[in-house]
């Protein structure tokens, strides 16, 4: 069954590469025909005037759009907020998002319809079909593809006319300043703090305005930075995510959408307010051809959005930069040699170095293995605790697992004291003293921790008992043992 299995991994895995390969080569295909086209009707045009008026030119065109973009862009270039000098400004202007996912998908689709000069786009990911519900560029065929590529392609279908340049890895400190050197404005559409910290620091080391944005379940959080983009330790500019921030949340409190969840239309709500603040800060002077900032730059402010809240948004004023900011303040000691060189770690500044490791291996149990105890040993007295949250644990468990949450575990260790107590919430009465207690996650990491605490209460019984955990959790459990188990 397992070399079955893994067959089936290697043709899937091998079908991917393929469409991928394939879906390149329509697109160089796609671009070869266009220039053909083009080519082909240049010069349909210059015999046809040639034969038909030998003596006649084609009049100048003497408009600063052209005849397309007048028709294309004509809706908001009526608009007094825009005008003509407006959509000069957007396509003038080189815009980056990083981030090819939930929050770029819509960021990226209407200032690409805007009509900005030049769209990057950095993300090292591929599609997966559990994207597909929020990241609304991608589609089912391009599962597989690069995001970068993805929604490039997307977006060149609403409008050819915008510049697009793919950069197909993740942003680091070593690679940063090369690619953010060469925009007026970033969009953070990324969703991790790592990730945020580092933007943040090459936009203030550049002096780029920064639009960021985070959404995780209903909730969402907007605030534009750096705007206006002055220079180290000047009292003008605007804050840094540093300033907001500056020490990163507790990595324990970090919550992926994979692990949390997230409504598609709350981050699709994000993602277009950022789209929002880039134009509204582009048509107002940010860009190639313009050297000036806004006269009057309006306040920093913290947009809360709560799509189950009867007021959904709410908008909290933030202070300027803070005088004592690692990053932005006069006595700051960041710069681009520090950056480049990999003096930061923003990995270890945030605490997240690497996933959970703090069992033995005599303390961890396979998949396999304890299949093994339910189908060969379908009597045997033991307890299974399956630590994912509650919805996590409705959609998909394994039979006779009874559900206590990381998260209730984790506020009963903070505020008790009495280890019993503690310990009478997760055990049943009818347990016997001996029989063995086994932890299951989501993945392998929250179990490890879960097991530990359970044996610092005493649970083991000084070695007498067996607690261990699953090693790979429910995502093991679907490979090896049912594959038709549904995996959130």
């Amino acid at each position: 069954m397992d070399s079955i299995t893994d067959k089936a991994e290697q043709l899937r895995h091998k079908i991917s590469q393929a469409e991928k390969e394939l879906q390149d080569l329509r697109m160089q295909l796609e671009e070869l025909e266009s220039t053909t086209r083009n080519l082909n009707t240049n010069q349909q045009l210059g015999s046809t005037s040639e034969s038909a008026h030998p003596t006649d030119t084609i009049p100048e065109w003497k408009w600063p759009l052209s005849e397309e973009e007048y028709s294309r862009y004509g809706r908001q270039l009526i608009l007094p907020t825009v005008g003509i000098n407006g959509q000069l400004h957007l396509k003038s202007a080189a815009v980056l998002i990083v981030g090819a996912g939930g929050l770029g998908c819509p960021a990226a689709a209407y200032l690409a319809g805007a009509g900005v000069g030049t769209l990057g786009v950095v993300d090292g990911d591929t599609v997966e079909v559990s994207n597909l519900h929020r990241q609304i560029a991608h589609s089912t065929q391009r599962v597989g593809m690069m995001k970068v590529d993805s929604l490039i392609e997307y977006c060149r279908g609403l409008n050819p006319v915008v510049s697009y340049v793919a950069h197909r890895e993740h942003l680091t400190p070593q690679n940063s300043e090369a690619i953010v050197s060469e925009y007026d404005l970033v969009l953070d559409c990324t969703d991790h703090p790592t990730s945020r910290y580092l933007i943040s620091d090459i936009c203030v080391l550049l002096r780029k305005p920064l639009v960021s944005a985070s959404a995780l379940r209903t909730d969402g959080q907007l605030i534009v930075l750096n705007s206006p983009p002055t220079a180290q330790g000047s009292t003008e500019g605007g804050p840094c995510y540093r300033c907001i921030f500056p020490k990163p949340p507790p990595a324990e409190s970090v919550v992926s959408c994979g692990e949390g969840g997230i409504l598609g239309p709350v981050v699709g709500v994000m993602g277009v307010l950022q789209a929002l603040e880039a134009i509204k800060l582009i048509v107002t002077g940010v860009g190639k051809d313009s050297n000036s900032t806004p006269k009057d730059p309006i306040a920093p402010s913290l947009l809360l959005f709560s799509a189950t809240s009867t007021t959904p948004f709410r908008s909290i004023r933030m202070r300027s930069r803070r005088p004592n900011c690692f990053a932005c303040s006069t006595g700051s000691t960041l710069t681009l040699k520090e950056l480049r060189a990999g003096s930061l770690d923003y990995v270890q500044f945030c605490g997240v170095a690497k996933p959970v490791d703090v069992l033995k291996p005599e303390e961890r149990v396979s998949a396999k293995e304890y299949n093994d105890i339910l189908t060969k040993q379908p009597d045997k007295d033991h307890l299974l605790l399956d630590v994912r949250e509650k919805e996590h644990f409705e959609i998909a468990s394994i039979p006779g697992a009874i559900n206590v949450p990381f998260s209730t575990i984790q506020t009963r260790s903070k505020t008790s004291t009495d280890d019993d107590s503690l310990a009478s919430e997760y055990i049943p009465k009818s347990l016997s003293a001996h029989a063995p207690i086994y932890v299951i996650c989501r993945v392998g990491n929250d179990s490890q921790l879960v097991t530990k605490r359970l044996k610092e209460i005493g649970l083991d019984a000084n070695g007498e008992r067996f607690v261990g955990d699953i090693e790979g959790g429910m995502l093991a459990w679907k490979r090896h043992v049912d594959q038709t188990m549904p995996f959130t």
